[in-house]
């Protein structure tokens, strides 16, 4: 029988590489580039799982010496992970293996695009012999079309880079690199896995460096724009300032505290923002979330004859239903590059940041809306938060202690559901950071985001609060969180299911099998003494499993349990389902 020519191509090209690769050197090679490329944009730690399609890249990888291998136990947690780490650096890698691997990790990238995260997603594909042929691989879905994992991707990747070929592997993963952070979105590069061990001349060149061309403001636009605003705000009486989340991905969280500074307007965040704006400024005024606002902020928000929205997302969300109110006629919105003033012109070409700053010397000082804040606000009665030490634990006692615990080396993740009402509570002191995924909201997310930010930011502490549903999607990267040595803080509440959708449905359904949790983690440490473990069921143990994380155990990583019962909720999850719940006019 005569043998298949296009196997016999694979060998012979498998036999050339091994030849050449013996005489070039380790530099020149395609996973080396990637791996350099990678450390110039400031990652130092790439998540993975391994696979037979990128063995070969991950040893380029390992090899690097300014680059750390995070071996995950999922492809779904490895891209959390990613979406984490950031959330902290500006930009993260994940690598894995060709369509079992690239398509479990979509509901993160996805997350990531949602959510304008860049993310630099490389999948190992076959080797570049088979494109083409009529062969039948193994993960493959369909004998005969390699790319329907790429086409999977093209919705939630801002570029798509297919790397088959070494003449232009060094232009695709650099084009791809570039628009990932140029757009801020997850982008994808497909490595054929015969490919990373070659060498090419254009991989011995000194690359030219990440260098994007400074974005400008039209100057005619800018003008008009900044004229219209200063006119529009200071003839209101009571205007305030309302920050949103594309904040982060304008690079304009410092102009916009200058705005702030400049004209005395009251100052809030909308929920997805907290932690981009200074909680100690002394015009903050909390979070404006429709009916689950921070206390008197929604009264001094709604009141407003004016506002200004800087990077605001409108989901249903965040709208909170109907509850939400906003009048575009009394509103100015600022996005990344465009000022829509009212319901009149919409000015383009204009980089927020600019906008800011102009702005900034144009307005009138008027304090008018935060006197009427200081007017109404009554601070909280914590009297009312004490019990007795030994009565069943609150959510409320619960967060008056995670309150104290807090400082500028902190850092906050909560997951979705209740924690999220929870934490919008929390008063961050300077330089404590908040992370959520308000707008995709994806239940188990907070585990592998923890796990990335901490190993992104080894000088925080990450504390990371989850519920026992959310825990149970993505509880594997426990063990890779003390793989690493890390010495996060994780709240486990332990309420017996899934309380939000319980509010809104009540269900069997909504009811989960209860864990050993402490008994997980520890099972997972496998007696390697990096971690410890409390269960809490009344305010003494709360404090005393606090006082021991703080304290003792403050170089460890910590988790604690905390038992409340299934209807114990934030008045705020209360409202929330309530308002969701209501018809859509």
């Amino acid at each position: 029988m005569a043998a298949d020519s296009s196997l016999l191509d694979h060998n012979m090209s498998d036999t050339c590489e091994e030849s050449i690769s013996e005489t070039v050197s380790a530099d020149s090679t395609l996973g080396a580039y990637l791996a350099r490329r990678l450390v110039q944009v400031g990652i130092t730690d790439v998540f993975a799982v391994p696979g037979d399609s990128i063995l070969s890249l991950l040893d380029h990888i390992t090899a690097q010496p300014s680059l750390n291998l995070i071996a995950c136990c999922n492809e779904l947690n490895a891209g959390y992970a990613a979406d984490g780490y950031a959330r902290s650096r500006g930009v993260a890698a994940c690598v894995f293996t060709f369509n079992v691997g690239g398509l479990s990790v979509v509901n993160a990238i996805a997350g990531a695009f949602c959510e304008s995260i860049p993310l630099l997603c490389i999948v190992g594909a076959p080797h570049s012999n088979y494109y083409g042929t009529n062969a039948t691989l193994h993960h493959a879905i369909a004998p005969l079309d390699f790319n329907k994992e790429l086409r999977c991707f093209e919705p939630i990747t801002c570029y798509q880079a297919v790397v088959n070929d070494l003449e232009d592997a060094h232009e695709k993963i650099d084009a791809a690199i570039t628009t990932a952070l140029k757009e801020s979105k997850p982008v994808i590069i497909s490595i054929s896995s015969n490919l990373p061990g070659r060498p090419h001349p254009s991989f011995n060149q000194k690359p030219i460096p990440f260098c994007f061309p400074l974005k400008v403001s039209n100057p005619m636009s800018l003008e008009a724009a900044v004229e219209a605003a200063a006119k529009f705000l200071n003839k209101a009486e009571k205007p305030v300032l309302v920050g949103g989340p594309k904040l982060r991905i304008a690079d304009a969280c410092g102009p916009f505290v200058e705005l702030a500074d400049a004209c005395g307007y009251a100052l809030a965040v909308m929920p997805a923002a907290k932690g981009l704006v200074p909680e100690n400024h002394p015009q903050f005024i909390g979070t404006y979330w429709g009916a689950v606002s921070t206390e008197f902020c929604a009264e001094i928000v709604e009141s407003a004859d004016a506002y200004l929205y800087a990077g605001p997302i409108f989901d249903d969300l965040t709208c909170v239903g109907n509850s939400f109110i906003f009048n575009k006629e009394k509103a100015i919105v600022v996005q990344p590059e465009r000022v829509v003033i009212a319901n009149g012109p919409t000015f383009g070409c204009i980089q927020m940041k600019d906008f800011f700053q102009a702005l900034a010397k144009r307005l009138k000082r008027n304090t008018a809306s935060y006197e009427s804040y200081r007017r109404i606000y009554v601070p909280e009665g914590l009297t009312l938060l004490y019990c007795n030490p030994k009565e069943p634990l609150t959510i409320n006692v619960l967060f008056k202690h995670t309150q104290r615990m807090l400082s500028s080396d902190s850092i906050v993740i909560s997951d979705a559901g209740d924690s999220w009402f929870n934490c919008q509570k929390l008063k961050l002191p300077q330089g404590c950071g908040y992370e959520c995924q308000l707008q995709y909201a994806s239940i188990g997310w907070s585990i592998g985001a923890t796990l990335g930010y901490a190993q992104a930011t080894p000088e925080k502490r990450v504390m990371s609060f989850t519920g026992d549903g959310s825990f149970q999607m993505t509880a594997q990267e426990m063990s890779t969180m003390l793989r690493c040595g890390q010495k996060n803080i994780i709240f486990l509440i332990n309420n017996g299911g899934y309380a939000m959708e319980e509010l809104m449905n009540e269900a069997p359904y909504n009811v989960i099998k209860n864990w050993d949790y402490t008994g997980l983690i520890h099972a997972l440490d496998n007696g390697e003494g990096k971690c410890w473990t409390a269960k809490v069921h009344c305010e003494e143990e709360l404090t005393g499993a606090i006082a021991m994380a703080m304290g003792d155990k403050k170089n460890c990583l910590c988790f604690i349990e905390v038992i409340v019962d299934m209807y114990d909720t934030s008045k705020e999850l209360l409202q929330f389902v309530n308002c969701l719940a209501a018809p859509i006019l």
